[in-house]
């Protein structure tokens, strides 16, 4: 063989390497993304430490290599300055006594007040003033107290760098530990009476403490902010509970006690000790059950008599039990649509006639659920929430007390659903009630007047959504909410944070960046600190007017240079007409580390199109699980197409009685848009995955779009909605259970199986039924479809995300899509 030639086969070899797809390299370098990515991005986040009445704050950048910088900002001057000279106090700690790092300066806490900055570095509050550095041991600096826990628990998954000091103020040494993830302890030392010990942390990380003999003071969870636990000689059981509560039974004047007996109504004179029973028809199918419900002027008490359902069990085989060889049978409770549910309905009784008070039921006949069960403050009705079976009518119900005659407050319909479970509010203000409705199509706020039912005002209005109320000012008549698509040209998504009267006037949003926004407060709430980010844009910190939105300051842009040196590649926002041909739908775009745009690129769906909420990421994370899928050689995407949530009510009415749907219309439509602009993304090779709700539009996908997905992964799919739980399919799939329910079926459509299909499931799943896996496999076994089955022993909701199930994932898709054996190379 010639030397030209072996030059030739080496060069193309090394080619052939550098372009492989689901090599061994691949699956390596997807393996270390997480690790990568993390502590590649400063000056992220803003964490105010608010002092001087909410007028100034503090925090915390950490940056490159273990450096800190502390910046003190005064809001109400509009300034952000450094908070003291690093170099000159690092100067000046150092004359002190040890040695200091300008850089990494140890500094707890500070507060600035008018005779110096005080700081607590390494235990000690020193004041600081014209560059002299006073030690005051008279003067206690703290973080906030941090709460002591009941019970100890293991560490939660390490957040924001933090501290926690401990403050033993027993008159005896106490034991510290650390508790880690694994609920095992590791001995941080003795900590002496009177003393202070401060400890570098974690957020969620989790310290307890032992007095000498080893008997349990407390446990104390580290926040993202430092924080000072205060040992004291108080001791709490870990196996203590909650506070005792106050004996709700007891009449408010203290007369009358009433209480469940023999699941009947027992009204005990307090003076006396006499007894009388209010009812003796409870019986255990149909019995009368805390709470018991006294009216404010004790001349009323209520309770609920709820009538008992059929019950629905559901059975599994742990095939592998640890402690065993042979299995295990588990049996959970678990209603599923149609099942008949236990009915609870409100009885009144008039204390003094000691007799119950004949209440009108028509307006709540069928209940789904009754909710909110409560007197209102003048004793004139009982109120509460109304949601009927099928989830089409949805009413505030007032009961007069003395006559029983029941009417609606409010009242709303719906003819598909009313998303009782993502979009519900109600706050009684006076004789006022805000309420949150989708009736003109967008989901918006409504005043009602109590006493007469009748809406007084819509306080928000537009082709945009409230998506929460964070808080209701009563005196000032004022509501704090989360709004998105109320920035015309913004992603509709992206939330908003906003303010607006009762009355619906004085509309004002408080953040304004292209982005979605997360805010705090200043404590007197004068002032929002905002920070906003896109999944291309790293997070921007600002200080506003929490009364105007005005910019008071700029505070951190971020950097991200870094994560971009390891060769991240950012993800892309992607938008494209649905099937409409005028709704935009929204979605993001994934690339490997090593994209190369003259290469061709399998397309994989990350699929969620569950109706509760919308799913495509929309701020900047350094990880998330597609890129790892995307290292191994695909274009990877997540879409929000219609019957998802969060936008108009129409959008998301395309989901009802249709789940099967999956907004499959518009994914494929906005798949093809995206690879006529880039020609790499290879449509004659898609695939798609998911879980949950996911799973099932994962199977949907290969069984109703065959020609376009070839290739799909279900995990733990719901895929028959009369196997799933009541509420979730209840809600979207409707009620009594009808034909619709077997023509959305998975089940149904097996026998059109095209592609290739990896079901997985958990044998021990408390979410989904694993059954309806199993009645899949079974309809495709007798259709004499080709498929691959993973079950994992011992394994809940989600399997493929286990580490096991996750590999297996992305080897069916790298043989099939790739037409590669996983990591050969």
């Amino acid at each position: 063989m010639s030397k030209i030639f072996i030059t030739i086969l080496s060069l193309a070899a090394l080619i052939l390497a550098v372009h492989a797809q689901g090599t061994k390299a691949d699956y390596d370098r997807a393996a270390r993304l997480r690790t990568t990515s993390q502590n590649k991005v400063f000056r992220a986040r803003v964490q105010p430490n608010w002092f001087d009445n909410g007028a100034k704050f503090w925090y915390r950048n950490d940056l490159p290599g273990g450096a800190r910088e502390f910046v003190m900002v005064d809001a109400a001057k509009g300034t952000r300055l450094p908070a003291f000279d690093h170099k000159k106090l690092a100067k000046t700690l150092s004359e002190h006594g040890g040695s200091f790092d300008p850089d990494r300066l140890p500094v707890e806490w500070m507060e600035s007040r008018n005779d110096g900055l005080y700081l607590r570095v390494a235990g000690v509050t020193w004041q600081y003033a014209d560059g002299k550095l006073t030690k005051r041991a008279d003067v206690t600096l703290s973080a906030p107290s941090l709460p002591r826990l009941r019970r100890p628990r293991p560490s939660g998954q390490g957040g924001e760098q933090s501290t926690i000091t401990f403050a033993n103020n027993t008159k005896n040494d106490v034991k510290l530990f650390w508790i880690n993830g694994d609920n095992q302890r590791v001995a941080y030392g003795t900590i002496k009476p009177g003393e202070q010990f401060s400890q570098n942390t974690y957020a969620h990380h989790v310290f307890l403490v032992e007095d000498a003999s080893g008997q349990f003071i407390g446990a104390y969870e580290a926040t993202d902010t430092p924080g000072t636990a205060v040992i004291d000689e108080r001791k709490d059981s870990p196996e203590s509970g909650p506070e005792p509560r106050p004996d709700t039974h007891i009449s408010p004047n203290a007369k009358w006690r009433a209480f469940i007996r023999d699941r009947n109504l027992i009204l005990r004179d307090m003076t006396s000790g006499e007894e009388s029973p209010l009812t003796v028809d409870g019986t255990a199918d149909n019995s009368f059950t805390d709470p018991v419900l006294w009216s404010p002027d004790s001349r009323h008490v209520a309770v609920m008599k709820t009538k008992a359902g059929e019950g629905h069990k559901v059975y599994m085989v742990e095939s592998s039990p640890a402690d065993q060889v042979q299995p295990k049978l588990h049996t959970m409770d678990y209603y599923k649509p149609g099942d008949r549910l236990p009915i609870s309905k409100p009885h009144i009784f008039d204390v003094a006639g000691s007799k119950e008070v004949l209440v009108s039921d028509a307006l709540f006949q069928n209940p789904y659920d009754i909710d909110n069960p409560h007197w209102d403050a003048a004793s004139g009705k009982f109120l509460f929430v109304y949601n009927q079976r099928g989830h089409q009518i949805l009413r505030v119900i007032g009961i007069e007390p003395s006559s029983g005659e029941a009417t609606a407050i409010v009242d709303e319909t719906s003819k598909t659903f009313i998303d009782y479970a993502d979009k519900f509010f109600m706050q009684q203000v006076g004789s006022d009630l805000i309420w949150m409705s989708e009736r003109d199509g967008w989901n918006h706020l409504y005043l009602y007047d109590m006493d007469t039912g009748q809406v007084k005002n819509q306080i928000t209005k537009g082709e945009w959504v409230v998506r929460q109320v964070d808080s209701v000012d009563e005196e000032h008549k004022v509501i704090w909410f989360r709004a998105s698509g109320i920035i015309p040209g913004q992603d509709p998504y992206y939330i908003h944070y906003c303010k607006v009267n009762f009355d619906g006037t004085g509309l004002t949003v408080l953040t304004h960046g292209d982005g979605t926004h997360q805010v705090a407060f200043s404590p007197d709430r004068r002032f929002i600190v905002d920070t906003y980010s896109r999944v291309d844009l790293p997070p921007v910190s600002e200080l506003r007017s929490a009364e105007d939105g005005k910019l008071v300051c700029k505070l951190e842009l971020s950097n991200g240079s870094a994560l971009i040196a390891t060769g991240w590649k950012m993800p892309e926002r992607f938008v494209s007409k649905g099937r409409d041909e005028k709704t935009d739908i929204y979605g993001v775009i994934i690339r490997p580390s090593n994209f190369d745009s003259n290469k061709n690129y399998p397309v994989i769906e990350n699929i969620y199109a569950g109706p509760q909420g919308s799913f495509v990421p929309k701020s900047w994370a350094g990880y998330n699980q597609m890129m790892e899928m995307a290292e191994l050689g695909f274009i990877v995407v997540q879409i929000d197409g219609m019957g998802t949530n969060n936008r108009s009510k129409a959008f998301h009415n395309v989901c009802y009685k249709n789940l099967i749907d999956g907004g499959f219309p518009d994914r494929i439509l906005w798949i093809k848009a995206a690879a006529e602009k880039y020609h790499y993304m290879d449509l004659t090779r898609v695939g798609i995955y998911g879980g949950s709700a996911g799973g099932q539009n994962a199977l949907a996908g290969l069984l109703t779009h065959g020609d376009f997905y070839k290739v799909g992964v279900a995990d733990s799919g719901c895929h028959d909605n009369r196997m799933d739980k009541v509420w979730w399919n209840e809600l979207w799939m409707g009620w009594p259970v009808g034909p619709e329910y077997a023509e959305n079926s998975n089940v149904t459509h097996a026998k059109d199986l095209q592609g290739k299909l990896l079901l997985v499931a958990g044998e021990l799943d408390t979410n989904v039924d694993p059954a309806t896996t199993m009645q899949v496999v079974n309809a495709l076994v007798k259709a004499n479809k080709d498929f691959d089955l993973l079950i994992v022993p011992g394994a809940g909701h989600g399997a493929a995300e286990t580490p096991y199930g996750s590999r297996r994932r992305k080897d069916f898709f790298v043989r099939n899509l790739l037409g590669v054996e996983p990591r050969a190379q």
